[in-house]
């Protein structure tokens, strides 16, 4: 009878730290992107070419890339801070407008102009995506939006929970933007995680928590992640190298595992029941992990919180979001 009390308990603690999802006050910094999708069907082979032929049967579109995160937490109740940059076009205004829909603060979104705001067009036809093309910008953001992205931190410092980067390679994240946030939120004693990008692992040192997938890591540490003992090498080479408090690497179907500076290592298999598209689990990973952390849970208990929430959108089709009712019914 003990463990069943002790299971309940868990259970009623876990739900109780999502209620608290709301109260807490999260800055989101990365790079903003529109999802396209071009839904339709297949049924013949173009006699132009050895192609599909996709009957378009509607198109919709999805906030992507840092902006799929703040979407992600307001799902869950929190009312988080977005900043970025964006372009001086109709995508930005659409992203801008989207997020002002979900009532949420747009003041961290800069518009650049000649800036393209970056679009991933993706084309999925009998629930399997056919083509994907991108139209974006890579070049860094402009000194003068740096600025008035920190500016805009340094002046709701003290009242943030948790900042989290959420890097996509699109020019937002830099070694300047790294070294500030990390003078700022030392200075607060305000925590970082980042969700980070190949190219740019040079810049995420001594953050509270970085959360690459397996391919990630492996790139960093130059070798291929294939079994425990390989996976176990890379999570503690990261450690060592990056000095970060903690590392959650996501490995698709076998779930996640969580190292942790004290020499910790935990297991989560994934509870995903049916995989139908991976496309911003990662976001969600992110997301629920640093809600969880804010509102007072440990480092283990936020990545089961995190695994169940991945659980529930890769069995969605496009970018999905995570309900605190769907998560608190998951737990």
């Amino acid at each position: 009878m003990t463990g069943i009390s002790g299971e309940h308990n868990d259970r009623e603690r876990l739900r109780h730290h999502i209620d608290r999802f709301s109260g807490t006050r999260i800055f989101v910094i990365g790079d903003i992107i529109l999802d396209e999708y071009v839904w339709g069907d297949v049924s013949r082979i173009s006699p132009e070419a050895p192609v599909p032929v996709v009957e378009v049967k509607r198109e919709s579109t999805m906030l992507g890339g840092a902006a799929n995160v703040i979407h992600n937490m307001a799902a869950l109740g929190a009312s988080p801070v977005l900043c970025g940059v964006i372009g001086e076009d109709g995508t930005g205004r659409e992203i801008v407008h989207k997020v002002r829909e979900m009532g949420l603060d747009i003041s961290g979104i800069v518009a650049e102009s000649g800036r393209k705001t970056s679009i991933k067009t993706r084309v999925v036809a009998r629930n399997q995506q056919i083509v994907r093309f991108d139209r974006e910008s890579r070049e860094y953001i402009r000194p003068e939006s740096l600025d008035r992205i920190m500016g805009l931190i340094q002046d709701n410092i003290p009242a943030i929970d948790r900042i989290v980067v959420s890097d996509y390679g699109k020019g937002v994240v830099s070694e300047a933007l790294m070294k500030r946030l990390a003078e700022v939120a030392r200075e607060f004693s305000v925590k970082i995680a980042v969700d980070p990008k190949i190219k740019n692992f040079a810049y995420y040192h001594d953050v509270d928590v970085i959360t690459p997938n397996h391919h990630e890591a492996g790139a960093f540490c130059h070798f291929t992640i294939v079994d425990d003992t390989s996976l176990r090498r890379a999570g503690q080479l990261m450690l060592e190298t990056l000095n970060c408090e903690s590392v959650l690497i996501t490995q698709g179907k076998e779930g996640m595992t969580l190292f942790e500076k004290n020499g910790e290592i935990t297991h989560i298999p994934t509870l995903a029941k049916q995989v139908f598209d991976v496309t911003g689990a990662g976001d969600t990973v992110i997301s629920t992990f640093a809600l969880a952390l804010a509102s007072g849970l440990d480092r283990k208990s936020s990545a089961r919180l995190s695994n169940l929430a991945a659980g529930i959108v890769v069995g969605k089709l496009g970018t999905s979001t995570v309900r605190a009712e769907d998560l608190k019914m998951a737990v």
